[in-house]
């Protein structure tokens, strides 16, 4: 009976801990980012760092519920919690609230809760049912379109919802894909997609397309990578239209404060004026955020002690840019310990998923490190300048009950599947 007992709670406890390190570590930094530096009402539910107490209780009750479920269940209806979600990204066309500019949310009084959150559990779901089918081999075109077809529609439904950055997330499924056998050529032609996006968007679609045939060249003439002609030219056709129809997507599709941040990043505008209109508008935030990271120094200012973060210098300061918090108060001891833990969490989950005995439970596990992995290297890269600003939660640490529910979801999920591989005797 003793035996019995234990059995159900033998999970991975290192995993476990690094995640509620990061959420209570998370919410230390929501309660100086917002907090109006009076005496503090810990329990002020009107309050970021209250709501957020709020969230976290929920996450934790959520965490049973999840765990006391069967690990089959997971698996067997993975299909109906696909089709389901998608239905609850559909109807946001229809009762969705608009907030900055994005459909993304549902209202229900004052409460709002974020599908596009929890699809991308749901999405990991379906991935690791289909490839895990008997009858499924990611090898072939095929399987290969049909799973590009589970990933592509919640990422055109969020897109078309104006919620850019949860849509990139969806590209970090290939990774997933590229572990269970889809050929090399495609991560080399994602790479170098985003290399000559870069380079024509910087330098122009002539420029591109003449450095383009040049490296073609070399390769052919120079190196053991023998290239026929019609194959050349095939490459350097696709390359320039790649090349100018970046440039038209650029200019012609994406919005006014897209186009902005994307030339703020590359250093597109050359009109001096116009620059400085763009940087007050669009990189007040990041500014704020450098200055208040730099302020940091080694150790830190103090908790509850940053100049920037109690004078409300850094806008969103609680959610997307939590992180600038971090980097004033703790200084680089604090962010790298942040980055630390991150690491170690997904060198876990990957650890634990290569340990797994269905294919099921490692393409989820691989998927649930990829999407924690994005989140990560983007909200991080963001805050720091390093890429364009795209809102996006930094994992387990932002305020919202969205985000940390819909990760507390999707990492307990694998917890659980990694139980049976535990408990199996």
């Amino acid at each position: 009976m003793a035996r019995e007992t234990n059995r159900y709670f033998k999970f991975d406890w290192v995993t476990i801990i690094l995640f509620l390190l990061l959420v209570g570590f998370g919410w230390l930094n929501i309660l100086s980012a917002s907090h109006s530096g009076t005496e503090i009402d810990y329990f002020d539910f009107s309050q970021p760092f209250g709501k957020q107490l709020i969230f976290i209780f929920l996450s934790l009750i959520l965490i049973v519920f999840i765990l006391a479920f069967d690990a089959k269940f997971y698996e067997r209806f993975s299909s109906i919690i696909y089709i389901v979600s998608m239905l609850s990204l559909v109807g946001l066309f229809l009762f969705g609230k608009n907030v900055n500019g994005a459909t993304s949310w549902y209202a229900i009084g004052s409460f709002t809760i974020q599908p596009s959150e929890f699809a991308k559990t749901a999405t990991a779901l379906a991935i690791a049912k289909y490839i895990s089918d008997l009858n499924t081999d990611i090898r072939t075109v095929k399987d290969q379109l049909r799973t590009f077809i589970i990933i592509i529609i919640p990422a055109v439904l969020v897109l078309l919802q104006n919620d850019t950055g949860s849509t990139i997330v969806y590209g970090t499924f290939f990774f997933v894909l590229y572990r269970e056998g889809l050929p090399r050529l495609y991560l080399v032609l994602s790479v170098l997609v985003v290399f000559i996006s870069v380079i024509a968007l910087k330098f122009g679609a002539i420029i591109t397309t003449i450095v383009v045939a040049l490296i073609v060249f070399i390769f052919r003439f120079l190196t053991k990578v023998k290239l026929s002609i019609l194959q050349t030219i095939f490459i350097i056709g696709v390359s320039a239209a790649l090349s100018f129809g970046i440039q038209f997507f650029y200019k012609s599709i994406l919005r006014a404060h897209q186009q902005d941040r994307i030339s703020l990043w590359l250093r597109l505008e050359k009109d001096p004026k116009k620059l400085e209109a763009m940087k007050r508008t669009f990189a007040y935030n990041l500014n704020e955020s450098e200055k208040a990271i730099s302020s940091g120094g080694f150790t830190g200012r103090g908790f509850m002690e940053g100049t920037r973060t109690t004078g409300k210098f850094v806008p969103e300061q609680h959610t997307d840019y939590i992180f600038s918090t971090v980097g004033e108060e703790w200084g680089f001891l604090g962010s790298a310990s942040v980055v630390i833990l991150f690491v170690l969490l997904l060198l876990r989950i990957l650890h634990l998923a290569e340990l797994q005995k269905s294919q099921f439970s490692r393409v989820y596990g691989y998927s649930v490190a990829s999407i924690i992995f994005m989140h990560f290297f983007i909200n991080i890269g963001m805050v720091m300048g390093l890429i364009p600003t795209i809102g996006i939660p930094l994992p387990m640490f932002s305020y919202g009950g969205s985000g940390l529910w819909a990760f507390t979801i999707l990492l307990f999920i694998f917890i659980k599947l990694d139980s049976n591989r535990i408990n199996e005797w």
